[in-house]
């Protein structure tokens, strides 16, 4: 299983926010090219960066950053955060992202997730199933869709994505512990699927492993220094 370390941008900082609220951010560093920098340093498979900017309005706003995150590291990262064309899409990818988050687009605009996998292949493609209960949260996790998570990674696997994302949005950023009862239900239906959302110990990993996930995503535990990144990527990390 891959452990991947979230770098979240706002307004060109380092951040996380509590369970997506924008009101409650803690910042952590004015640099995020020198955090990926420093968690490639330590042995990261990849990185997960999310420009909440452009989550909340719609299309990147931070795409300079992500241009110098990708400069730092030699390792892959994958990109969300407004990518609702496939145009933005291929930006993103320019700019140096291996892998495009869909989100909102995914929910609103299913042949769009699909026209996205057919053109720039599945295996670029991450379908983020942001779940707010049952029901999938769109546009930055401001507003909550009539779409359940389940019935979502259904129609978009069948549509031909490959790789899905799940968080719990009411656990992120808390440091309490991932959704295991909800992965557990969603790793036999999704093609493969990435973890994200309360993972604040190796335990945590060490049960998702256990589970089947591709990978989990670790944000504020890695800031926080809650999980030890060096000694989570020799446990679990392996090459692909």
């Amino acid at each position: 299983m891959e452990v991947i370390p979230a770098i979240d941008v706002r307004d060109g900082r380092c951040v996380r926010l509590f369970q997506g609220d924008y009101d409650r951010e803690t910042v952590f560093s004015d640099d995020p090219a020198e955090v990926a920098a420093r968690w490639a340093g330590l042995g990261a498979p990849r990185l997960h960066v999310v420009d909440l900017d452009g989550a909340r309005s719609g299309e990147p706003k931070n795409l300079n950053v992500v241009g110098k995150i990708a400069a730092a590291v030699d390792v892959p990262i994958q990109v969300g955060g407004g990518v609702r064309s496939l145009e933005t899409a291929r930006r993103v990818m320019a700019a140096g992202a291996d892998r495009v988050i869909l989100g909102t687009a995914a929910v609103e605009n299913r042949e769009l997730a699909h026209e996205a996998c057919a053109r720039l292949g599945p295996d670029a493609v991450i379908v983020a199933v942001d779940a707010r209960g049952e029901y999938a949260a769109v546009r930055g996790w401001t507003q909550t869709s009539e779409t359940k998570a389940a019935d979502l990674i259904d129609a978009l696997a069948q549509a031909g994505a490959r790789r899905f994302m799940y968080t719990d949005v009411a656990r992120d950023g808390t440091l309490t512990e991932p959704n295991f009862s909800a992965i557990q239900a969603l790793v036999s239906q999704a093609p493969s699927l990435l973890a994200a959302g309360g993972v604040s110990s190796l335990d945590h990993l060490e049960q998702l492993a256990a589970m089947g996930v591709e990978g989990a995503i670790v944000g504020k535990a890695a800031h926080t220094g809650d999980v030890n990144l060096r000694e989570a990527f020799q446990s679990l990390s392996q090459d692909r």
